[in-house]
């Protein structure tokens, strides 16, 4: 009988063992964020190829092999290397007066980032703000806040914005004002609708009761759990203010010659299409790659941050 009890006693002090083992800290939420976001390969790759735009936009002054504006007179309308009747100098060929296009692409990116950037930090500034005064006060602030935002989405935005720059006048300053109204409307209904979602949670009614004034309320205890969704919007209005400059720079709206702006650019080769395929085509591939870099980084943000998406 001893022989046969000799061996269940090894289990039970192993699973004893196991119980009593400290348990591992469970992963920071940027931790499990990113574990999320790099499950998904297309987020993956948007992310390199943004980090890439972001490199060659902050060192476009010294990597850029010319001055983006210098027009070389014996140089028209050079094609590519690879192709017959290249110049060596001008790996992606020359526009039709002469500039390296290759050094117009890189500070095309730098201007483009800086687009985007701008506008998205100035439309989330003021959309928060207005969003969280009409989703914490409600009532008549409320109606006229979100009644006003209906009107401006129901016209195109892109009408709107022509709208806008036709009265304020063409240049790149007024283009990106118009773009940051036209996509304000988004970043106050986010707001809006998540902090009416917050309003009646614990913490914010314990946060009342301890005598906390509107404004700790609203920018302190509820804007930091209403900022997933915002930031996402904003990864994703990156892309369309990208693309909205360079529909206004392409009709003459926006950003104006010589500026590098790959909108511009298009713009000023569209007599070129059928006889000098690179003047148009490189910006073009340079507009379509970033757009679609900065749309799947925002659906992997989308999928990372909502925990509904998780799985």
């Amino acid at each position: 009988m001893s022989e046969n009890n000799t061996p269940s006693a090894a289990p039970v002090n192993t699973l004893a063992e196991a119980a009593v083992e400290p348990m591992g800290a469970p992963p920071s939420p940027l931790r499990e964020t990113w574990d999320y976001f790099k499950k998904n390969r297309g987020a993956l790759a948007g992310l390199i190829v943004i980090a890439i735009i972001l490199f060659l936009a902050l060192t476009a002054q010294w990597i850029a092999p010319f001055d983006p504006i210098a027009q070389d007179r014996t140089a028209f309308l050079k094609p590519p290397v690879w192709m017959e009747g290249a110049d060596p100098r001008y790996i992606l060929g020359t526009d039709a007066v002469g500039r390296d296009i290759l050094s117009r692409l890189i500070h095309g990116a730098q201007l483009s980032v800086s687009i985007g950037v701008f506008v998205v930090i100035l439309s989330m500034i003021s959309g928060i703000v207005l969003g969280m005064v009409a989703g914490y006060f409600r009532g008549w602030v409320e109606v006229a806040i979100m009644r006003l935002m209906d009107i401006m989405l129901a016209l195109p935005s892109l009408i709107m914005a022509l709208a806008i720059v036709a009265i304020l006048g063409p240049g790149l300053e007024n283009a990106m004002l118009a773009i940051a109204i036209v996509q304000l409307p988004h970043y106050v209904r986010l707001t809006r609708a998540s902090v009416v979602s917050e309003l009646n949670k614990e913490y914010v009614i314990a946060s009342q009761i301890a005598g906390a004034g509107h404004v700790r309320q609203m920018f302190v205890n509820i804007l930091p759990n209403c900022m997933a969704p915002l930031i996402v919007q904003g990864t994703l209005g990156i892309s369309s203010a990208i693309l909205d400059a360079a529909a206004l720079g392409f009709l003459g709206l926006g950003a104006q010659p010589p500026l590098p702006e790959w909108g511009t650019m298009l713009s000023e080769a569209r007599e070129f299409v059928g006889s000098a395929w690179w003047v148009i085509t490189f910006p073009g591939l340079c507009i379509l790659v970033t757009v679609l870099a900065f749309n799947l980084m925002g659906d992997g943000l989308r999928d990372a941050l909502d925990p509904k998406m998780k799985r």
